[in-house]
């Protein structure tokens, strides 16, 4: 509820009864910041992240500390500039890379504000997956804050979907937002995974954010020389070769595909709020990942 001065009322009337004054909108940020750093998983860069409260209704942000003048890269769709192995964020000459576990841990566990100061080119993977995000927002906790400028939740009507081949992206109208995801590969130890997640922030602590990222052992030389992967080692990723895992035990018996959830739970945050829709995907990437949202605002 707005309550409105005897003075304003008065104001307000004498503009009209068509007159309204804007609504105000209950939104969250960080009661406190924190602070993680670590190596990232493409550039192998060390990074420092602090992420902070803000109650300016700017949404989530990052700002590289590290570049002059400390620019601020949105995390919103129009920043989008490549989805190469993870998404990457750019405003300008300013980028910041494998945003995905942090963004997934913000926006799923309530934090609609956020200033995330980074002072280098992509964000630490730390264990692999989004655990260690989601239990520093649990240790500072939420904050309320109110605001006129709040993203609005996007409410289907009909399905829409993307494809490329037999994998897809696909958003159903549903009352609750729903991830649910598909993986086939060759490799036994992984083969047909399926699951299904409610958005809801304790069993995303639980459920989704200590799935870790996996890679496939023959894939390993070939990423290394188009430069990539340069920060993944076998304590922050799981490897899967053609006799098993390298590096058992799986904190799930489903843990890949939980970790895809996790992956399109942080790029569909992009959107700004989580839409009121069953988001299927099978066989997908973070590519697909950005076209469905992109056709869910008709770009």
């Amino acid at each position: 509820m707005v309550l409105i001065m005897k003075e304003e009322a008065d104001s307000t009337s004498a503009l009209g009864k068509d007159f309204e004054l804007p609504q105000m909108k209950t939104e969250y940020t960080l009661a406190d910041e924190f602070e993680l750093s670590g190596v990232g998983l493409h550039s192998g860069a060390l990074a420092k992240v602090r992420v902070l409260p803000d109650s300016t209704g700017k949404g989530r942000y990052f700002v590289r500390t590290d570049l002059p003048g400390s620019p601020i890269i949105p995390a919103h769709w129009k920043y989008v500039r490549q989805t190469v192995l993870s998404t990457e964020l750019a405003n300008e000459n300013a980028s910041v890379r494998t945003v995905e576990h942090l963004l997934a841990a913000l926006a799923a566990m309530g934090v609609d504000n956020a200033r995330i100061e980074i002072d280098g080119p992509e964000v630490p993977l730390l264990d692999g997956s989004a655990k260690l995000w989601a239990e520093a927002i649990a240790d500072v906790g939420l904050s309320e804050t109110k605001t006129t400028s709040s993203p609005p939740c996007l409410s289907l009507t009909s399905p829409i979907w993307v494809h490329e081949g037999d994998a897809f992206v696909a958003a159903l109208p549903a009352e609750k937002t729903r991830f649910s995801y598909a993986i086939d590969f060759e490799l036994p130890a992984i083969g047909q995974q399926w699951y299904s997640w409610v958005l809801s922030p304790s069993s995303f602590i639980t459920e989704i954010a200590p799935a870790r990222t996996f890679g496939l052992a023959h894939q390993i030389d070939q990423l290394l020389a188009q430069g990539l992967i340069k920060g993944g080692s076998l304590d922050n990723a799981l490897v899967c070769g053609a006799e098993g895992w390298l590096n058992p035990p799986l904190r799930f018996a489903n843990e890949p595909v939980r970790h895809k959830i996790l992956d399109l739970v942080g790029d569909i945050s992009l959107l700004g709020k989580f839409p009121s829709a069953h988001i299927i995907a099978y066989k997908a990437s973070h590519k697909l990942h950005v076209q469905l949202f992109q056709s869910l605002i008709g770009v």
